[in-house]
């Protein structure tokens, strides 16, 4: 199983084996477009769903969000901006720096986000479907430690 790998995966050329990192890449890139697909329905990009996920859990200024979406502010601003004009989010003042608007998300923005967690959900099913519940449940904390690994890294 993933937990139990004690040694790193090396290459071989009587045994070609694609590298880890190519493969997370292709699952991330048709993951990202099965997403775009999933939620295009329902009027929400992949950056909005991000974004609006993001501010379920808490307000958060534009900066904030940016550096937690990983896009720069400017393109953070532009998004904010797009989905307020949409009726997603609504801003107010930090009350602790009149200065910071912080966002938070809409009656109608949580109703949007909810059917894009249902969608996105079913996409998941399908994506884990040729695992069992136990070997999916290993994936996600496989996933979580080699990210908190990488995070680590930097510290």
């Amino acid at each position: 199983m993933l937990g139990s790998v004690a040694e790193p995966v090396t290459q071989s050329a009587a045994t070609p084996v694609p590298r880890l990192s190519y493969l997370i890449k292709r699952i991330e890139m048709v993951e990202r477009a099965r997403m775009e697909e999933t939620l295009r329905p329902l009027g929400v990009s992949l950056t909005q769903y991000t974004a609006l996920s993001l501010l379920e859990r808490r307000q958060l200024s534009s900066a904030q969000l940016a550096r937690r979406h990983y896009v720069t502010p400017q393109a953070m601003n532009q998004l904010v901006g797009a989905m307020e004009r949409d009726g997603l989010i609504e801003r107010h003042p930090d009350p602790h720096n009149r200065r910071v608007l912080r966002a938070a998300l809409t009656v109608r923005g949580a109703a949007i986000l909810e059917s894009c967690h249902a969608a996105v959900e079913d996409l998941e099913n399908r994506m884990l479907a040729a695992l069992t519940p136990a070997e999916a449940r290993q994936f996600r904390r496989s996933l979580e430690r080699a990210l908190t690994a990488l995070t680590e890294m930097g510290t």
